[in-house]
């Protein structure tokens, strides 16, 4: 916990947009993404496209799929 209270009393003398950045950087650092899940979800969105393309899948517009989830 301590390095966690330096850091704040580093970062306090920060004007806001200044900390704004600071914030932005720490989520893009948790958030890397993971070129295995990219690389699976483009070859699907590929995939589907095809799918849509040779007549094989149709669309389905989204009032149909949420009616179908809504717990009216």
């Amino acid at each position: 916990m301590l390095a966690i209270e330096q850091i704040l009393a580093e970062i306090s003398p920060l004007k806001p947009l200044e900390k704004l950045q600071l914030i932005e950087k720490i989520l893009i650092s948790l958030n890397q993404p993971n070129k295995t899940i990219e690389e699976i979800w483009a070859n699907e969105a590929e995939s589907r496209i095809k799918a849509y393309e040779n007549g094989e899948i149709s669309i389905v517009d989204e009032k149909t799929v949420f009616s179908k989830y809504r717990k009216d």
